[in-house]
């Protein structure tokens, strides 16, 4: 089970409103990378329902989906960001992931006074203090919750752009470079969604 330690230490040095963030997406071939961004203060506590927040790479689409409003009713706040596959083209894949998390912190009503980022960089360009933290989203509790965030809601997008081009199994990959897709791609060519820049969908 994850703590909140680092949070409690930057609590405990005056920080009061601590935000994690985390994207999702950066791998895949097609649509949008999503980030989210969570909020707690002082008064956080991990609830039993949300003893199993962890990476969400490591919970089952069901796990995901069961904690979801536990999340969003027991964090502070939650901002949502999202950069479409024509920016990740155009900015490239790691400086879309930061926009996206730009994008969700700009969201928050009430500004995060630090922010815990999943990754090897803080975001650049940014005047909030931060901290960038490797594989945060296994390590860090509300990085975690944020992961949960943003995987939930690119892959609802994905099942949404499968009933749209159901030719790729959007809904089954979500747009990662699984067997089937490539064979897909290579069938039916690339479609509106895919990213161009990616070596697969290049045309």
């Amino acid at each position: 089970m994850l703590d909140l330690n680092e949070e409690k230490i930057l609590f405990q040095k005056g920080y009061n409103l601590v935000a994690g963030t985390d994207e999702v997406g950066r791998g895949p071939l097609a649509g949008p990378v999503v980030a989210a961004c969570v909020t707690c203060d002082s008064n956080f506590k991990i609830i039993k329902e949300l003893e199993s927040v962890q990476d969400s790479k490591k919970l089952t689409a069901k796990k995901r989906e069961s904690l979801i409003d536990f999340i969003k009713n027991n964090f502070n706040e939650i901002g949502v960001g999202a950069c479409d596959h024509e920016t990740i083209d155009r900015i490239n894949i790691l400086q879309a992931s930061f926009l996206a998390m730009k994008k969700a912190i700009s969201s928050l009503k009430q500004k995060p006074t630090f922010i815990l980022v999943d990754g090897s960089f803080i975001i650049p360009n940014s005047t909030y203090e931060q901290k960038a933290i490797k594989k945060g989203d296994s390590k860090i509790f509300s990085i975690a919750a944020a992961s949960i965030v943003a995987k939930v809601t690119r892959d609802k997008i994905m099942e949404e752009m499968h009933e749209k081009y159901p030719e790729y199994g959007f809904d089954k990959h979500k747009g990662y470079g699984t067997k089937y897709h490539l064979e897909q791609i290579k069938k039916h060519g690339p479609c509106d969604i895919h990213r161009k820049s990616f070596g697969p969908c290049k045309v």
